[in-house]
């Protein structure tokens, strides 16, 4: 009696785990009914015809991440290395993820690793470095197209690493040293150059300084002998003014004769007395008494009368 009222209530206990399900926020149910496809259950409480509709595939509906192993990809210069990446995909339609492909978590992986090794061919070592972008965005879109009858879609992918082989990497910073010594002579040759260009610069403003300068004094000595020059002018004509004035007074003219007679006799005797021919008569020289006492007379034309006259 007990063993039957077990099996009865086992029984009832296993029709009610077959009607009724909750499917959690996180997933989605593919039901099936007598092997056939039944709908996709949401997440919630749903009821089953026991014996007759089943679970079949419990897809996860959250962005999923998958890891991409390593692999040795051959890049467009003939240079091994090692890429690993990392994909983010996520269940759109839970019906083509379940009878579309039979795992698309594989078939994801496979399938980047194809798309990477296609992509970094295509590219030369330099470049995989410098445009991972472009690189993580043609993978995606090729990924993409492919997964499209799986209903799943792929959100992106990013490559982790790029490693070359050690050979390489030995090659890679010989090439760094020497760049860097390149840019190390380039770098002291620009700035010989500047300090020449500099120097050659200083030495044509100083050669401009100087021509100024010897300009300059040049034209404070013209500007110097100028005013001497106007000023020995006006002296001279000031002086010629006082001569003409004096001449011009009663007795001026006889004085001025006087002493130009007095001249020409100092002049005369001085070259009869240096020259070993005679010229002139040397009596002449002897008029300078005469003229000498004419120019007394002429200056003092009324003399004291002697006392005695009187």
């Amino acid at each position: 009696m007990l063993t039957g009222l077990t099996v009865v209530v086992l029984l009832g206990l296993l029709v009610v785990w077959k009607t009724f399900i909750v499917v959690p926020m996180r997933e989605a149910y593919v039901k099936e009914r007598l092997g056939k496809f039944a709908g996709v259950l949401r997440p919630g409480f749903h009821f089953l015809i026991p014996f007759v509709d089943r679970i079949a595939y419990r897809q996860e509906m959250r962005e999923q991440v998958i890891d991409i192993p390593p692999q040795s990809c051959v890049t467009r210069d003939n240079i091994q290395v090692e890429v690993d990446g990392i994909v983010y995909l996520k269940v759109m339609d839970p019906e083509k993820a379940s009878y579309g492909i039979e795992n698309y978590r594989k078939a994801s992986v496979n399938m980047a690793q194809t798309t990477m090794r296609a992509e970094i061919g295509k590219l030369v070592l330099d470049k995989t470095f410098s445009e991972r972008d472009a690189v993580n965005e043609n993978i995606v879109r090729e990924i993409d197209k492919a997964s499209d009858p799986w209903g799943i879609k792929v959100m992106r992918y990013e490559i982790r690493n790029i490693t070359p082989s050690a050979r390489v990497v030995e090659t890679l910073e010989k090439e760094m040293e020497a760049e860097r010594q390149k840019r190390a002579k380039i770098t002291q040759a620009t700035g010989e150059k500047e300090a020449r260009i500099n120097l050659s610069v200083g030495e044509r403003q100083e050669a401009v300084n100087l021509s100024e300068g010897e300009r300059q004094r040049r034209i404070n000595e013209a500007g110097g002998r100028a005013k001497e020059i106007t000023s020995v002018a006006e002296a001279t004509a000031w002086g010629v003014e006082r001569v003409a004035a004096a001449i011009r007074r009663p007795g001026g003219q006889l004085a001025v004769k006087t002493r130009i007679v007095q001249q020409f006799v100092q002049q005369l005797g001085a070259v009869l007395q240096t020259s070993r021919i005679s010229v002139v008569p040397a009596e002449l020289a002897r008029l300078r008494g005469f003229f000498e006492g004419v120019g007394r007379i002429a200056a003092n034309p009324n003399p004291n009368p002697n006392p005695e006259d009187r």
